[in-house]
This record gives C-alpha cells, sequence and structure tokens, in this order.
C-alpha cells in the first residue's frame, strides 16, 4: 500500500508584509524572544540563530528603540509620541523619523488601560481611523499576549511562557503564523514591553540625560 502524501496545512490569510516580504515565513515560524540587561531583546528560532534585536536608541528627548538584522543593521526606528494620552508609537523604516517612510503606528484603546488593547494601523491605510489592521491583547508580563489580524478572533502571533519558571520573566516563545511578516510581530512585542515597563524606560532616559549634562559641565570647566 502506497504512503499517502502528506501536506502542510493552508495559511489562515494572504501574505501580511508590513516591514518587508524578507520577513513572511512560508510555514508557522517560532521564535524564542529573550530580555537582555539594558533594556535589549534578542530573537532566535529553535536552532538559537539570531535572527533580529532590539535595542535601546539615542533616548534623550523620545523613548525609541531600533530593530536590527543579526549583523546590527537598522531595520526599523520604534518612536513613541511624547505627551500622548493615548501611548502611541510610530515605526519607521531604518533610522529615518520621516512621515513618507512611516510603516505604521499603534495606539491604545483608552486613554486608561489596565490590560493591553493595542490597535496597529498601517501607514498606507490611516485615512480610515475606524479600523485597525492589527489588535494586541493580553500581557506580556502575564505570558498570554496575541496580536490579531484586525479586530478578528484570528490570531498571527501567540505568546508562550516557557515551562521553566527560572526564566519566566525574561524569556518566552513566540508563534508566528505563516504569511505573517515576524519582523513586526516582534516590533509590535517590542513595544508593548516599553509600554508595560515604563519606569525602566524613564529611568534609562533620565540616566542618559544625567551623564549628557555632567560631561557638558566637565567640558566647560576643563576648557
Amino acid at each position: 500500500m502506497m504512503a499517502q502524501p502528506s501536506y502542510a496545512p493552508a495559511p489562515l490569510f494572504a501574505p501580511f508584509s508590513v516591514i518587508g516580504p524578507q520577513f513572511i515565513a512560508l510555514q508557522p515560524l517560532e521564535v524564542i524572544v529573550e530580555k537582555c540587561p539594558c533594556r535589549n531583546i534578542v530573537i532566535t528560532d529553535i536552532n538559537h540563530k539570531i535572527l533580529l534585536k532590539v535595542k535601546p536608541y539615542n533616548k534623550r528627548f523620545h523613548c525609541q528603540r531600533v530593530l536590527l538584522d543579526p549583523n546590527d543593521n537598522p531595520i526599523a526606528k520604534l518612536r513613541k509620541k511624547n505627551l500622548s494620552m493615548h501611548s502611541r508609537w510610530n515605526v519607521f523604516r531604518g533610522e529615518s523619523k520621516e512621515s513618507s517612510d512611516m510603516l505604521f503606528t499603534t495606539n491604545t484603546k483608552h486613554m486608561i488601560h489596565f490590560k493591553t488593547n493595542v490597535s496597529v494601523m498601517l501607514a498606507n491605510k490611516m485615512s480610515n481611523k475606524d479600523d485597525c489592521d492589527l489588535r494586541i491583547k493580553g500581557s506580556l508580563s502575564k505570558g498570554n499576549c496575541t496580536i490579531y489580524m484586525g479586530d478578528s478572533s484570528t490570531a498571527v502571533a501567540q505568546m508562550h511562557k516557557l515551562q521553566t519558571s527560572k526564566y519566566a520573566n525574561d524569556k518566552f516563545t513566540v508563534t508566528i503564523q505563516a504569511n505573517m511578516d515576524y519582523a513586526c510581530v516582534v516590533a509590535l512585542f517590542a513595544i508593548v514591553d516599553a509600554m508595560e515597563n515604563p519606569d525602566e524606560e524613564k529611568g534609562s532616559t533620565e540616566t542618559e540625560t544625567a551623564v549628557g549634562v555632567v560631561g557638558a559641565i566637565g567640558s566647560i570647566l576643563t576648557s
């Protein structure tokens, strides 16, 4: 009797490219997200090959992070909008901050939020402000953060806590559906991490500012 051929399940949606088509996997992808000291994040596959990195970026006046490839080349800049009542973040291509290079923007549904509910709007679809392209629900700290396609029930990426409690707060896995831009997923999880830890972001910014002021005073005194 001939063995029956096995087929991979059909993707749940068409290719969804946000940052670039090179970041779309044809099969479901599982990645490991590890939070490192100094607000750094490293993303690897299950074989521990580095796929992407997230690092703080020139945060003296803005809360910012940069998404990098394995060789530390910038892919996208994540920039929080100052004085935003809805915790708005703008994401730009490369190291740009020009509106023409904006990829997408995120904002919380309500000014006061007790759990994550973030709307994601692609830059080329911002004319219709009533519809979001992606939505993030849940909490990274509680291990139940999920990204959905718009306001549907279709999950494009889902977080899973590691069974080993030793790494519960600093490492987790994410299952990303086929045809989803995994660089976009990583950027969104980095934004949620920054939103859930504003005191750490503020502390880092204040430290950098203080160092800059001390350096300037030292230059004046020694000149």
